[in-house]
This record gives structure tokens, C-alpha cells and sequence, in this order.
């Protein structure tokens, strides 16, 4: 029998994941559109629907992997579907975060006054070198996926077995294969895009700082508007960075101490791993030109149509 609080929790978990999904897909649909009329993106909307494409999928996978876990707990270590999940989940996740990383590097490299050679080229060569980040992320995140199938396949292949007695248990087994093989992998794995991400905040700030000290020896409407432009993309990322900072810990300390956390907690905890995956679309739309144009026409519709009759 649930509780009220669990099915509370299961309410807001599918209320978060449902509008997450409805956002990322509204991202991939519009831009998709786009590319369509259009035959081409700009660098920033190529991540942008390779970004919502990725989440768009991580969230049905997850809320399907959580509710069959959920509904089936007892199961769940018997049968291959733990692998069937996690390979497309953990794929899913690292696109995610590898996405989002060339996304604030993007921010970084159109927006930072920079005159080192190395700023000056990648500015130069951004376009050219977006679709290759791109690839290279699925290539990254397609690695990583068969080394966590090798792990969970080895927990698979453990339990059918049975070959565990005396002090090795499947339980024993299971957490030193999570915290000696599972953590290290997550934790450098995911380590490496949040890297770049913050870095490229780090940069965004030391170029709005230099900005705003050149701006007292003599204010122009352009160096306003460029003050602007760094200030809007410091609140896009900064913003970012608390929902990037929350998967990743997130997803850190679900390996570590709460693997497999069960009862009244679990659905909780599900709400915070897809916390920004969810969240996060909004704030792109919103911080769009054509994205929120899009949206603005899409709310505008009921009442034109009432208007019309």
C-alpha cells in the first residue's frame, strides 16, 4: 500500500519529467522544422537540438526504468532488462552532459573578448568545428556506454550464476563492483565536461570584468550593449551551472551511498537526478529569440482561434 507522501512524490516526478519532455521536444520540433526550410543550423542550434533530442529521450528511458525498477524491484537484478535500461540510459546521460558543456563553450567563444591565438581561432573556426564536438561526444559517450554494459553485465552474469557463498554475497559483490569500478568511471567520466563547463563560465566572467573596467575610462551604446549581452549569458549559465551541479552530484552520490535507494525516498531522489534535464528547457526557450518567438505563437494560438470564431 503507498503512502500519501510516495504517492505525492510520484506525482511531482511525473509532472517534472512530463513538462521536461514536452519542452525538449518543443526544442527539437521547432529547430527541426528549421532545419528542414532551411537545410542548415547555426552552431548554437545544433547543439541545441542535439541537447533537447538527447534529454528528450533520457527522460522517457528514465521515467520507464524507474517505474518497471519501482514496480518490479524484486525482479530487477534476475532479469537483463537492468542492462537493456542502463545501456540506453547511461549513452543518453553522457550526451547530455557532453552537449551541454560545448554549449557554454559556445556562450564562451561568441560572447568573451579574448586576443589570445588560440580564442582568436576558435572563434574564427566555431562553425566548422561545432558538428565535430558533436561527434565526437557520441563517439566519448558510446565508449563510456560499453564499459558500464561491461560492469552490469558482469553483475548480470554473477546472479544467474550463483556462485557466491560464505562471506561473498551478490550484495557485497555488487557494492565493490559500484564503488571500486561504477564511481571511478562516473566520476571521471562526468568530471571532464563539468570541467569544461566551468571554465568557460570562469572565462565568461573574466571577460565581463575586463568589459566593465574599460567601460569606466568611457561608456558607448556598444560597449552597453556588449555589457548586456555578457550579463544575459552569466545568468543563462549561472543558472545552469546550480542544475548542472545538482545532476552531477546527483548522479556522483547515487553511485556511492544511495545506490538503489528504495521506500518512501526514491521518488524524491529520482526528482532531483532529472531536476535540470527538465528545468533547464524552459530556461532555453525563454532565453531564445526564435525559440520563445515560437512559444509566444504557440500560446497565442487558442486565442486566435477563439477570436476567429
Amino acid at each position: 500500500m503507498l503512502g500519501p507522501f510516495t504517492i505525492f512524490a510520484m506525482f511531482l516526478y511525473v509532472l517534472l519529467c512530463s513538462l521536461g519532455i514536452m519542452a525538449n521536444g518543443f526544442i527539437v520540433v521547432v529547430l527541426g522544422r528549421e532545419w528542414v526550410r532551411c537545410h542548415r543550423l547555426s552552431p548554437c542550434d545544433m547543439i541545441l537540438i542535439s541537447l533537447g533530442a538527447s534529454r528528450f529521450c533520457m527522460l522517457w528511458v528514465g521515467m520507464i526504468h524507474d517505474f518497471y525498477y519501482f514496480l518490479h524491484h524484486l525482479q530487477y537484478s534476475k532479469e537483463p532488462a537492468r542492462q537493456y535500461f542502463r545501456i540506453y540510459w547511461d549513452f543518453l546521460n553522457s550526451t547530455t552532459f557532453w552537449f551541454s558543456a560545448w554549449l557554454s563553450v559556445l556562450f564562451c567563444v561568441k560572447i568573451a573578448n579574448f586576443t589570445h591565438p588560440i580564442f582568436l581561432w576558435l572563434k574564427w573556426r566555431v562553425k566548422e568545428l561545432v558538428p565535430w564536438f558533436l561527434l565526437v561526444s557520441l563517439l566519448i559517450s558510446f565508449i563510456v556506454t560499453m564499459l558500464y554494459f561491461v560492469g552490469n553485465n558482469a553483475l548480470y552474469q554473477a546472479f544467474f550464476q550463483g556462485t557466491f557463498s560464505g562471506n561473498i554475497t551478490y550484495h557485497s559483490f555488487t557494492k565493490n563492483l559500484e564503488i571500486h569500478y561504477f564511481f571511478p568511471l562516473k566520476l571521471i567520466t562526468l568530471s571532464i565536461p563539468c570541467s569544461i563547463f566551468l571554465v568557460s563560465i570562469v572565462l565568461l566572467i573574466t571577460s565581463l570584468q575586463r568589459h566593465s573596467s574599460k567601460m569606466q575610462h568611457g561608456a558607448h551604446s556598444t560597449q552597453d550593449f556588449s555589457t548586456e549581452v555578457h550579463t544575459r549569458a552569466l545568468k543563462s549559465l549561472v543558472s545552469f551551472l546550480v542544475l548542472y551541479a545538482v545532476s552531477f552530484l546527483s548522479l556522483i552520490i547515487d553511485v556511492t551511498l544511495l545506490s538503489g535507494l528504495e521506500g518512501p525516498w526514491y521518488w524524491p531522489w529520482q526528482i532531483l537526478i532529472y531536476l535540470s534535464t527538465s528545468v533547464h528547457p524552459f530556461v532555453l526557450i525563454l532565453g531564445n529569440s526564435h525559440l520563445g518567438g515560437a512559444l509566444r505563437k504557440l500560446l497565442l494560438l487558442p486565442k486566435t482561434f477563439w477570436n476567429d470564431k
